[in-house]
C-alpha cells in the first residue's frame, strides 16, 4: 500500500522561473499532480512519471467544485501516495489551502505546505510598482475583490479610506462597482493600474486613475487574471520608465 501524503505547493505568479527550489524537489517526488488554471503548465516537466490531473478554477468557468477537489485529494492519496496539490501564487493566498489541509487531515493524510511567491507582490514589482515607498505608502492590503457569496468585501470599504497600496486579487468583475467606493469617497484621481497575466509573456497593463481605469480597461480588453493596484506607488511604474529611457539614451550618446 502507498503512503498516503499532500503537499501544498505554490506554482508562483506566471513565470516558470518564479518558483522555489523546494517546490521543484517536491514535483520531482510526486505520484500525483492536481493543478490549478493559475499553474504554469510549464511546471509539470518536473514530473515526469507522475499523474497529473487539471482541476483549474477561474471565475465564470469552474472545472471542479472545491468539494470534489477536497474528494480527489483523499482518494489518490490513498490509491497513490503523494499528491501535490499545485496551486498558482502562493496556497495561503485565496487559494482555499485551509479546507484542503483540514479534509486531507480528518482522512488522516498528512500534510505539509510549500509557500509560493504570491502574485499580489510579484506580479506590481514585475511592473516596477512598489507596493510600499518611503513617503508614499507604508503600508499595503491585499484583497478579494469578490467574495464566496459573490459581493464586495467590507474590508475594501475600509481600506479605501486609508492611504495604504490596495492590491485586489480576482476584482476585474466587480471593477465599477470597486471605482465607486473610491469616487463615493472623493478619490478620482488616485493612481491605478491593472496587470493580467502578469510575469508572463502575455503581461498586459493598462495605468490610469480611478475614474477612468474603467473605461481604459475595457478599451484594452483587459480580463482575468489580473491584478489592480490603486495608490500613490502606482506613479512609480511611469517614473522607472522614464528613468529606463534616460539611461538607454546615455548608453546610445556614449
Amino acid at each position: 500500500m502507498p503512503f498516503p501524503y499532500l503537499s501544498l505547493v505554490g506554482a508562483g505568479p506566471g513565470d516558470p522561473r518564479l518558483i522555489t527550489l523546494k517546490a521543484i524537489d517536491t514535483l520531482q517526488v510526486a505520484d500525483v499532480i492536481l493543478y490549478d488554471a493559475l499553474a504554469n503548465d510549464a511546471l509539470l516537466a518536473y514530473a515526469p512519471s507522475a499523474l497529473k490531473i487539471f482541476v483549474g478554477k477561474r471565475f465564470g468557468a469552474h472545472a471542479l467544485p472545491q468539494d470534489e477537489i477536497n474528494a480527489l485529494i483523499i482518494q489518490y492519496a490513498f490509491s497513490h501516495g503523494h499528491v501535490v496539490r499545485l496551486k498558482g501564487g502562493d496556497p495561503f493566498v485565496f487559494g482555499r489551502a485551509t479546507e484542503e489541509i483540514i479534509a486531507a487531515q480528518q482522512a488522516g493524510i498528512p500534510v505539509s505546505i510549500i509557500p509560493g511567491v504570491s502574485s499580489a507582490l510579484a506580479v506590481p514589482a514585475n511592473c516596477m510598482i512598489p507596493v510600499t515607498s518611503r513617503g508614499i505608502a507604508n503600508s499595503f492590503f491585499v484583497i478579494t475583490g469578490t467574495t464566496c457569496h459573490g459581493g464586495i468585501s467590507e474590508d475594501l470599504r475600509l481600506v479605501a479610506q486609508t492611504n495604504a497600496t490596495m492590491i485586489i486579487l480576482m476584482g476585474m468583475q466587480q471593477l465599477p462597482a470597486i471605482m465607486d467606493i473610491f469616487i463615493s469617497l472623493g478619490k478620482h484621481a488616485l493612481p491605478t493600474a491593472i496587470i493580467q497575466e502578469g510575469t508572463t509573456e502575455n503581461e498586459r497593463m493598462v495605468v490610469g486613475t480611478v475614474s477612468d481605469i474603467v473605461a481604459k480597461s475595457r478599451a484594452a480588453c483587459i480580463t482575468n487574471p489580473a491584478i489592480i493596484i490603486v495608490g500613490d506607488v502606482v506613479h512609480a511604474h511611469s517614473n522607472a520608465a522614464i528613468r529606463q529611457l534616460a539611461r538607454e539614451h546615455t548608453h546610445r550618446v556614449a
